[in-house]
């Protein structure tokens, strides 16, 4: 299992955005996370569902 969880400054270079970026879009709802403890957490195929909506849409 390679790295299915995505911790914000991962995200943040997966997608080549500054970490800023990545959280305020994250914190608004435009990104598909979720929390843990306080820190932002994405998983790597709903990430990649989200880019194909987004592709689409």
């Amino acid at each position: 299992m390679v790295d299915q969880i995505l911790t914000l400054k991962e995200l943040a270079s997966y997608l080549k955005l500054a970490e800023k970026t990545a959280y305020r879009l994250a914190a608004d709802g435009k990104l598909p996370g979720f929390k843990v403890g306080g820190s932002w957490r994405f998983k790597r195929e709903d990430l990649e569902a989200w880019i194909e909506a987004q592709k689409e849409g």
